[in-house]
């Protein structure tokens, strides 16, 4: 676990500071700025994004159906039916919020075979955990605050 722990933390750091640096350009601002929200943020924050998507994909995806996947197909194929299973179970939010499905799927593809890797990489769930959450609550920040000034910058 301590391997997933470090190795998950400077992960979680690079990809916060990604997303962060992002929200410095225009057109990303202007989508965070009118999408919409669920209506509690700290119930967002605190239970819904590391619960309800972090703790839950996570255990299902690289715990669950990597496991079953490397038994039956070795290790590099368990990663990536978990990672094809992970991108097509975001095309629902995809079509909720009007982004492009097949981008939607590749990205979050690719996001899940990292995941993958990480969790192989470190024989624990703390990685990719660890990752996932700082990805999805420096997007939900990013949204938050993007809505709370209320203009978009140029």
């Amino acid at each position: 676990m301590w391997a997933g722990l470090r190795l998950g933390s400077a992960v979680a750091f690079s990809a916060a500071s990604t997303v962060a640096a992002t929200t410095r350009l225009p057109p990303v601002r202007q989508s965070m700025a009118v999408r919409e929200t669920p209506a509690s943020a700290p119930d967002w924050l605190l239970v819904r994004i590391p619960v309800g998507t972090v703790w839950s994909e996570e255990s299902a995806f690289r715990a669950a159906l990597a496991t079953a996947g490397s038994a039956a197909f070795g290790r590099r194929g368990g990663r990536v039916l978990q990672a094809i299973a992970f991108g097509l179970s975001h095309i629902p939010d995809a079509r909720a919020t009007g982004e492009p499905v097949a981008a939607t799927v590749l990205v979050t593809g690719i996001g899940g075979w990292l995941f993958g890797w990480l969790a192989d990489r470190t024989g624990s769930l703390a990685a990719p955990m660890l990752a996932h959450l700082a990805i999805n609550e420096a997007g939900a920040l990013a949204v938050l605050a993007a809505r709370s000034r209320g203009a978009v910058r140029g």
